[in-house]
């Protein structure tokens, strides 16, 4: 399997779009050919890795990476990711029982995993391969844990100050070791600008040998399709019924991921994005124009995305033809106190206790025509465990929410941080010597 720019130019193995994160020309990587997998095709996987692996088979192929990939999928696969039902017609996909409890786990276990067999063998004597991820919350602590600890590997992040919950902020900075968190006077697309300014600095990236583990980069976005894979293979073997998806989105990786996996072929109805505040991708569904603009605040804060990155890749696959991205993805934007009344709603409609995310796509799925619900199965995606934002859900419910043991363990470390302009002359100097004096 080639990969190519979505801009164009010429192709590069898988392990080149993996390991350089972003084309040299400033666009995303794909495959220059989707494959085509049928319900067939998954006779005798069960269990997530398995599904993963033979999902992710075909745009492995001929790499490296092939004859690993079970084990690899094994390794960062190993936490269940549930479908709990909610009521007649409507499920909840749990992405949140990983390490840091959110769906970035996934992606950024898969990520680490791949790299680090892609490096073996290769880089000794040299200097590590440079992580380098802006993140809107949860992206950063997913990709520290996952990465934390590997020889060969740094990481770098970069956070908007002041824009992430506490326990967000805390799993972002309690790393040490080849882990550096960097918290930037600014929002996240200054986080994610500075980023793409890092990966364009040809000197800067060659030197670093800069990469990125954002869902721009290829290998991270892939395996979060093989959940979608998974729930809807396996609600089509028990009622050969095709499963709709409402997901929260704010950088349109997630989102991407389950388009890729209904093209390649999976039981995949429709799929309806659910936004807060940061209306950037809602405005052009219903315009036909691209408006990037800066980013608002929201209780959402994972999702305040004003120029989400993936929508390049979206567009490209439908031929920059916003009629065609509108038969894709339909989207519903959702506004705090929406998200405020729909934490309130679930919990008494069922008890169930949801981040400010996930609440986005319980709005967005109570929106829809009720005729539309009734004749469809739905699945909203829960993104990240409400512990995570225990000081937005708890005043509203009234109750304590008790953190998953691994996220308990990860809040009793220290943490650390240094401030930063969101100047790619002072990220520089910290990717320098990592006090930030070149």
């Amino acid at each position: 399997m080639e990969y190519r720019s979505t801009r164009g130019g010429p192709p590069v193995t898988v392990e080149q779009a993996i390991m350089s994160g972003t084309a040299a020309d400033g666009g995303l990587y794909v495959p220059s050919a989707l494959p085509a997998l049928s319900v067939a095709d998954f006779a005798g996987c069960e269990s997530f890795a398995e599904v993963a692996a033979r999902f992710l088979q075909p745009f492995l192929a001929a790499s490296s990476l092939e004859g690993p990939l079970a084990a690899i999928c094994r390794e960062a696969l190993d936490f269940p990711i549930p479908v709990r039902p909610v009521e007649s017609g409507l499920a909840v996909l749990e992405l949140f029982h990983g390490p840091t409890a959110a769906f970035k786990d996934v992606g950024a276990r898969f990520l680490a995993a791949a790299m680090s067999r892609i490096l073996q063998g290769g880089r000794h004597g040299r200097p590590p391969v440079t992580i380098l991820v802006a993140t809107s919350g949860d992206t950063g602590g997913a990709v520290a844990a996952a990465f934390h600890g590997r020889p060969g590997l740094r990481v770098v992040v970069l956070f908007p100050e002041g824009r992430v919950s506490p326990r967000q902020q805390h799993q972002l900075t309690c790393w040490g070791g080849n882990v550096t968190s960097l918290a930037v006077r600014g929002e996240f697309d200054d986080c994610q600008r500075l980023v793409k300014a890092a990966f364009a600095n040809a000197a800067l990236a060659r030197s670093h040998s800069l990469c990125s583990a954002n869902s721009i980069n290829v290998g991270r976005l892939l395996p979060q399709a093989a959940y979608y894979a998974r729930t809807s293979l396996d609600h089509f073997r028990q009622t050969g019924q095709r499963t709709s998806f409402v997901i929260p989105t704010g950088n349109l990786g997630n989102a991407f991921a389950c388009v890729w996996a209904r093209h390649v072929g999976l039981p995949i109805d429709r799929i309806v994005l659910a936004t807060n505040a940061n209306t950037t991708v809602e405005d052009y569904l219903a315009t036909g124009q691209w408006l990037p603009r800066p980013t608002v605040a929201t209780l959402a804060s994972a999702m305040d995305v004003g120029n989400p990155s993936n929508m390049e890749r979206l567009r490209s696959l439908c031929g920059d033809d916003a009629a065609r991205v509108r038969e894709e993805v339909s989207a519903v934007a959702v506004s705090d106190d929406e998200i405020r009344a729909t934490i309130q709603d679930e919990y008494r409609r069922s008890g169930s206790v949801i981040c400010p995310h996930t609440a986005t796509g319980f709005f967005a799925y109570r929106r829809l025509p009720a005729a539309e619900r009734a004749h469809r199965h739905w699945v909203v995606v829960a993104t990240a465990h409400a512990a995570k934002f225990d000081t937005i859900v708890e005043p509203l419910l009234g109750t304590t929410i008790e953190p998953p043991a691994e996220l308990a363990r990860l809040l009793r470390l220290p943490a650390r941080f240094e401030t930063i302009q969101p100047g790619l002359e002072e990220l520089a100097a910290w990717l320098g010597d990592g006090t930030g004096h070149g």
